[in-house]
């Protein structure tokens, strides 16, 4: 982990993962900036997921293992529970000790449940072992798959599919294209909850890689790359500087970019394709009166 963080902060383009965001104080920072009023995306999935839950529920049927991707705080996930009804729920995401937190109190609720934190990088593949056999649907909300190129977008569902073994599936919400406004205002906040989201990150190195960011020399910087279809998050050095950690060092010119996230957006034509072509059977798909998001279910 700290030979990836290095690689990428001496690259040409320095670059940090997303999967950095969360730790603790990430973690709930993210959790802050869905209750904005310029974040539209958790509202209206949820929005979506209330209105057309139950025909979600007649296409998905019961499950026997309910795999929350990016689990945070579980909310989402256990929102499920009393539709798809599974014998057990595995909150996987990068933060650990957040996930353990969520799953003590969820565990009091749903005692019938069987319930396991697990620690898992989106990035490698997935196995799981003890699960052959059974009926497995995956959930992915919250549009993080946009944190993925299409490249990765398509070999994490690939995975998905494998792992499936033609009993289940994957419950995915998607960010969707619009107008340039609405998704510049989503990501520069007027509280500065994202850019607190943002500069976080360099904190987690500070602790994990033992580097030396000074955060008041880093402001965030978000912008909308039409052609990519695409918002790119940056840390923006406000000076000259140097930043250290043990063993080696960069410096950063006045200016200098660091990329810390992508978040693509779709057109509904373009992830439904992307799902058929990971090798899913069937997509069926819901969306709300704006078509700002989509909810997917896509069948293995």
């Amino acid at each position: 982990m700290i030979d990836e963080i290095i690689a990428g902060l001496l690259q040409e383009q320095p670059s940090i993962s997303p999967k950095f965001f969360y730790d603790e104080i990430g973690s709930h920072l993210f959790e802050a900036i869905t209750f904005l009023e310029e974040y539209y995306p958790t509202r209206t999935e949820k929005q979506i997921m209330m209105q057309y839950g139950e025909a979600m529920a007649l296409v998905i049927g019961k499950c026997d293992v309910l795999l929350d991707l990016g689990a945070g705080n579980c909310e989402k996930g256990s929102a499920l529970f009393n539709s798809l009804m599974p014998k057990e729920y595995r909150a996987l995401d990068i933060s650990k000790e957040f996930l353990e937190q969520a799953i003590a109190s969820l565990q009091k609720e749903f005692p019938q449940i069987q319930m396991q934190a697990q620690t898992c990088d989106l990035q490698e593949e997935m196995v799981f072992p003890d699960l052959v056999g059974r009926k497995k649907i995956f959930f992915y909300p919250g549009s993080s798959i946009g944190n993925f190129d299409p490249d990765a977008a398509l070999g994490l569902f690939k995975n998905i599919v494998k792992v499936c073994e033609g009993n289940g599936g994957l419950l995915i919400g998607v960010d969707l294209v619009k107008e340039h406004k609405v998704l510049s205002r989503a990501y520069n906040d007027a509280l500065g909850i994202t850019e607190a989201f943002n500069k976080n990150i360099l904190l987690h190195l500070n602790r994990l890689v033992k580097t030396d960011f000074d955060l008041e020399h880093w402001e965030h910087y978000a912008i909308f790359n039409e052609q990519l279809a695409r918002i790119e998050m940056h840390l923006r050095s406000t000076q000259s500087q140097v930043v250290s950690w043990p063993g080696g060092q960069k410096h950063f010119d006045g200016g200098a970019l660091i990329h810390t996230e992508n978040s693509y957006k779709y057109t509904q034509e373009k992830f439904e394709s992307l799902l058929v072509g990971a090798g899913f059977k069937n997509v069926c798909s819901w969306t709300d009166p704006n078509r700002y998001f989509l909810v997917a279910y896509a069948s293995a």
